[in-house]
């Protein structure tokens, strides 16, 4: 150990650019900190999703006065709602372990051995994007979540040989953005199934005021309001705006972040006033430059905006559908009268 200190001594007088390393270094470490502390931790420092949480409270009691691995749970929902946070607080207050992984990554029987092999009883594990799990694997998670156990082939041709893994009692929670693409004997397997609706600009604006806090960022509370107003019902896009904003109001030596400094640099950004970016203005000023604003396919709309049609599909329609802004019809997507408004155009009514 002393020949080991010795020699990190002398690399250290060596390096002129350790110093400068090392600050990068804890920097660093102090940022994922606090991207870790935006977190809450239970459900009652959770803000927002009131009727979510309060069912959440109440299964979670029942388990732990009944001493049992509570149910399994399914939130599906829009990107950034805080599925992953749930998931870590339902560990939290069940006050157990939580392994996390998601479906891309479970590409084999083995690896989903693994994951569970290192749970103990009422252990939850955490699979994100559950909807992108293998269907070979999903046969095996059947067994598992009913029965606590799983038999998987071992070798292959003539040494295969069946194998029989026991598990103990334990919670899967899934999260996924896409529920319909689920299959039902799965979906069947959660008892506990719930979405995630998107936040009220005063439930943002809260979140707002706490991810400052945190940021040692002073704010004003119009600073944090308008955040709220542009960040499309989602807490992941407003904790990200109010770090673009914070280095706005830094570079120009604000004291505190007000609502004038919040304008120049989400306008900066080409963020609306209404969250929209600039891929919303483009699907929308195609949509309706090209095709007078609809009816018009989702593929048709990717080709031209050179987007993938699952990622519209998942990151960029919910929420144009969720203001009017946009309509789904049997013939295709459609541009409302909302939407021409907003974007300054004269409707163009259907003949």
């Amino acid at each position: 150990m002393t020949e080991d200190k010795t020699q990190f001594n002398q690399w250290y007088e060596e390096d002129s650019d350790t110093d400068q390393l090392l600050r990068d270094a804890v920097a660093n470490s102090e940022e994922q900190h606090n991207e870790l502390s935006l977190r809450p931790q239970f459900l009652r420092e959770y803000i927002g999703q009131e009727a979510l949480k309060e069912e959440l409270a109440v299964y979670i009691s029942a388990a732990k006065q009944r001493e049992e691995a509570l149910d399994h749970v399914l939130l599906f929902g829009p990107p950034g709602l805080g599925k992953t946070t749930l998931a870590m607080i339902i560990a939290n207050e069940m006050n157990v372990n939580i392994k996390t992984t998601s479906g891309p990554a479970i590409e084999k029987p083995g690896d989903l051995v693994a994951l569970l092999n290192e749970l103990e009883p009422g252990d939850i594990l955490f699979i994100d994007e559950i909807h992108r799990v293998p269907t070979n694997i999903e046969e095996i998670m059947y067994s598992a979540m009913e029965d606590y156990f799983v038999d998987i082939m071992v070798g292959q041709g003539p040494t295969a040989r069946p194998v029989h893994f026991p598990l103990p009692p334990f919670t899967l929670i899934g999260a996924t953005t896409r529920p319909g693409m689920l299959s039902k004997p799965l979906r069947d397997r959660f008892g506990i199934i719930n979405s995630l609706q998107y936040y009220t600009p005063e439930e943002l604006q809260q979140i707002v005021v706490r991810t400052a806090d945190i940021f040692k960022a002073p704010i004003k509370p119009a600073g944090a309001y308008e955040i709220s107003l542009r960040s499309r019902g989602t807490p992941r896009i407003a904790n990200r705006l109010l770090k673009r904003v914070r280095d706005f109001a830094q570079v120009q030596g604000k004291e505190a972040i007000d609502k004038s400094i919040v304008t120049i640099g989400l306008d900066k950004l080409r963020v609306d006033n209404k969250g929209l970016d600039e891929t919303d203005h483009k699907l929308l000023e195609t949509m309706i430059e090209y095709y007078k604003g609809g009816p018009v396919g989702l593929n048709t709309i990717a080709a031209n905006i050179g987007e993938e049609a699952e990622t519209i599909e998942a990151m960029v329609e919910p929420y144009l559908l969720q203001i009017g802004f946009l309509q789904r019809t049997p013939r295709g997507r459609v541009v409302t009268e909302s939407g021409y408004n907003h974007l300054g155009h004269a409707y163009q009514r259907e003949l």
